[in-house]
């Protein structure tokens, strides 16, 4: 009981930590632009924290652990992914331009595939590559082509993406839960 009750109250300030960013930034007594967002921001702004569970690679059918850690940053301006998958640790970055959605994945792969949302509702998410922001050609390059996110509940997402492997399309898919 002890230990449950210390791990709520660990998680509830984790929680307020992550949330304490929403203010607008002050540096040097200057405030830092921080207008409204888009929905598609909004959106992954319901993924901050902690995310755990398999992914299964549709290349050799291996499943391994994951993990996915989002974080509010840049005055509210910016959403970090930390990902970890099989080991091999990667970032995401997600931020408005002009009011539109603008992803970065820094890949495992060696590339910087830049993504745009091609579709989004309350509970899910489908990211396709902006081909006028990332020049990638699939004869040299192994890059993240797509992802969707589905929320399956506040705690439970389904992750799926699309990689261009060696010349070859190949898709894997995870279900991670909430840590905190």
């Amino acid at each position: 009981m002890k230990i449950k009750f210390i791990s709520v109250i660990s998680s509830l300030f984790i929680s307020v930590g992550m949330f304490a960013n929403e203010a607008p930034a002050v540096i040097g007594g200057v405030e830092m632009a921080s207008g409204e967002k888009s929905a598609a921001f909004e959106q992954v702004k319901k993924k901050l924290g902690k995310w755990e569970g398999t992914m299964s690679q549709g290349a050799t059918g291996a499943v391994f652990d994951v993990s996915y850690e989002f974080r509010l940053t840049s005055g509210g301006n910016t959403i970090t992914e930390t990902l970890v998958e099989d080991g091999v640790e990667m970032l995401t970055t997600y931020s408005d331009d002009d009011g539109e959605l603008v992803i970065r994945h820094y890949c495992g792969l060696g590339t910087e595939p830049v993504f745009s949302v091609s579709e989004l509702s309350d509970k899910f998410m489908s990211l396709e590559l902006d081909k006028s922001k990332a020049n990638l050609h699939a004869d040299h390059e192994s890059f993240v082509t797509g992802m969707t996110w589905t929320m399956n509940s506040d705690d439970s997402i389904t992750f799926k993406n699309t990689v261009m492997l060696d010349g070859e399309l190949t898709s894997n898919i995870a279900q991670i839960k909430r840590v905190y």
